[in-house]
């Protein structure tokens, strides 16, 4: 079997506060778009999980969220086969793109398919929260409204169809290292997101880019300067 596991990105991404557990209040504008990983599943008489993968610094063991989501199903479903797994990495890495996440949701989804399970959309998503936050969503796909730590998920309707041009400078930028280094007391500019929820609801492409916006990049940008330099080109 062999699933596309597809890239993200934010079209607006608002932090409103943060929680006594040190998780942030998200509300964020998510949108899956047409680059992809590969992710090649057999089934196999030789029972566990063997992954292989193309970039070879990534781990092939449960500190994978590959191997990670297979063994969820697989542990629950008292699966006795084994699979042997080959992931094919497109999306960059730390890019923010959920590339892992999206990894982890194709073997949620290639697993149930693949042993006939029988598990809903729902139920893949409710497995894929203990895995991520971004795991749900890469499972459900398409353009959706996050709330809360990013769990809480509502569909919109699909955006007009464009072309996306991805600006990835060579960095790699970790989630821990920019949520703590957020200050939002300093944040003066957040993103319109119900404008653009607005917007995406009446197909409205300019009135969807104009409200584009991340607060993120008053970490980001000043750490990383060549980020500001791709804006301005």
């Amino acid at each position: 079997m062999k699933l596309r596991a597809l890239a993200k990105i934010n079209l607006g991404l608002d932090v409103t506060g943060k929680r006594e557990d040190g998780y942030h209040e998200v509300r964020m504008v998510m949108q899956t778009i047409q680059m992809y990983d590969q992710l090649e599943i057999k089934e196999s008489k030789e029972p566990g999980i063997r992954l292989t993968t193309n970039l070879p610094f990534l781990p092939c063991n449960d500190g994978n969220l590959v191997y990670k989501a297979a063994k969820i199903l697989m542990d629950e479903f008292d699966i006795r086969q084994g699979v042997d797994m080959n992931l094919t990495k497109f999306i960059p890495v730390a890019a923010g793109m959920a590339g892992g996440s999206s990894d982890a949701a194709a073997a949620l989804v290639g697993i149930n398919r693949m042993f006939q399970l029988g598990l809903t959309k729902r139920q893949l998503m409710e497995r894929g929260v203990q895995i991520g936050a971004d795991v749900p969503y890469c499972v459900m796909r398409g353009t959706a409204l996050a709330e809360g730590i990013g769990e809480k998920l509502t569909s919109l309707p699909g955006v007009p169809m464009c072309y996306v041009l991805i600006g990835k400078p060579g960095i790699n930028v970790s989630t821990k290292f920019v949520y703590g280094n957020l200050h939002l007391d300093e944040v003066t500019e957040h993103p319109d997101i119900d404008g653009m929820v607005q917007a995406i609801r009446n197909h409205d492409l300019y009135g969807i880019t104009d409200r584009m916006g991340n607060v993120l990049e008053s970490v980001t940008c000043p750490a990383y300067p060549v980020i500001d330099e791709i804006k301005a080109q």
